[in-house]
């Protein structure tokens, strides 16, 4: 899943979402310099990443795109997913999710000292690009993606996925909405267990 799925998946623990949304950019056991509740929301992203990998219904999305984009379909079908959350957002939140985003862009500036400097760097763009409230529209996917290109060491081309989630976009979001409550399940039987 991709950064809206992850921070949403955190619930009410802004420590979670923290832990969560930087685990990308920390590697290895350097998890384990920070402080307790966000070293969880670390532990939680990465069971998240290893349950989705493995998911059936991920796996035939991301089947779907492994032809023409190999190594990266995955990625982009995290991309997907965060598009029909963010799309069906008031299927899952009563908050609306432009006062989520701004809510959790002040969480991060409030907390400035525990982001990774990689997340420091991006995080101008982030908050410039509004990539939350981007996902809810193709064209935001499209423009998303198109940056994500461009950081990528080979020329992948996943600005042009966009393409392919608008052909099968019903077979896309019929599994999103088939594989998400399967996730919110097994992410709250994690939290529970982090708390013991």
């Amino acid at each position: 899943m991709n950064y809206l799925a992850h921070i949403y998946l955190s619930g009410e623990d802004n420590e979670l979402k923290i832990g969560n949304f930087i685990a990308d950019s920390v590697k290895g056991k350097d998890f384990l310099k920070y402080p307790g509740r966000i070293q969880q929301g670390i532990i939680l992203h990465r069971a998240i990443d290893t349950y989705t990998d493995v998911h059936p219904v991920f796996g035939k999305s991301r089947k779907r795109l492994f032809p023409k984009y190999r190594h990266y379909s995955g990625v982009i079908v995290d991309m997907f997913y965060d598009h029909f959350l963010a799309a069906n957002w008031n299927k899952y939140s009563k908050e609306p999710l432009e006062e989520y985003t701004n809510n959790f862009y002040a969480l991060l500036e409030e907390n400035w000292e525990f982001l990774p400097r990689q997340v420091q760097d991006f995080f101008p763009y982030m908050l410039r690009d509004d990539w939350f409230l981007c996902y809810a529209t193709l064209e935001g996917v499209e423009k998303i993606l198109a940056q994500m290109n461009g950081r990528t060491s080979f020329i992948s081309q996943l600005h042009l996925a966009v393409k392919e989630l608008e052909i099968y976009y019903k077979d896309f979001e019929n599994e999103f909405l088939e594989f998400f409550p399967d996730l919110i399940d097994f992410t709250s039987k994690e939290i529970e267990q982090l708390k013991d």
